[in-house]
């Protein structure tokens, strides 16, 4: 049987890229014996962020009250990044950037069926390499290093275009009642909220009548 999961979720948000490991452990368990397709769905944490981003030390103070308070939370977040193979370094990024063009090109890999591979890229260039994915060129880079065509890529930023997409997406992530990212839809009836572990995802898996 195939099985669809949609993923909700921006390409700043850490638990998503946790999100992302405890779902291919999941997938992984099902040893191959379901078609599973994984499609990445745009949801822009930050919709109003001016295009060139702003300092990550300012906007994570104005969040959480404190620069404290904010290495406080990275440090959790790191803590449960490393059980699942992941570094983050957090001390690396210097900016938090404006995701709507990372978003379309997303679109465009999927459409050119690399997607994975790129968002995998945007994860890692942004919390693991501290590169700026609110810069074209850097983000140009960056998935063309993932497999994506450079020009199809470059004529999507140039031309302003699928914007149309991140619409729709917007419009499904009212639909299912989304209020924070990761959020999961596995085909199209059962919702998963958070980086939940992947015995979480094989039950969702089961309730979606993907397993028995």
């Amino acid at each position: 049987m195939n099985l669809t999961v949609d993923v909700i979720f921006d390409v700043i948000c850490p638990w998503c890229f946790i999100g992302k490991r405890r779902l291919e452990k999941a997938v992984a368990a099902l040893d191959g014996s379901h078609k599973v397709r994984v499609r990445w769905l745009p949801f822009q944490l930050n919709p109003t962020m001016p295009k060139e981003g702003i300092s990550r030390r300012e906007y994570r103070t104005k969040k959480f009250g404190s620069w404290e308070q904010s290495q406080e939370l990275d440090a959790q977040v790191a803590a449960a990044g490393e059980a699942e193979g992941i570094h983050f370094a957090f001390d690396r990024i210097e900016r938090t950037p404006n995701t709507f063009d990372a978003h379309r090109l997303i679109w465009l890999a999927d459409k050119e069926g690399v997607q994975d591979a790129v968002v995998e890229g945007l994860f890692l260039a942004y919390f693991t390499d501290g590169r700026d994915i609110s810069n074209s060129q850097t983000l140009l880079e960056v998935v063309a290093e993932a497999g994506l065509d450079r020009g199809k890529a470059e004529g999507v930023l140039t031309s302003g275009g699928r914007q149309e997409a991140i619409r729709e997406a917007d419009e499904l992530a009212q639909r299912v009642r989304v209020e924070g990212v990761p959020f999961f839809v596995i085909n199209g009836t059962v919702t998963l909220s958070g980086a939940q572990p992947s015995d979480a995802f094989l039950e969702a898996f089961r309730q979606a009548g993907a397993l028995k």
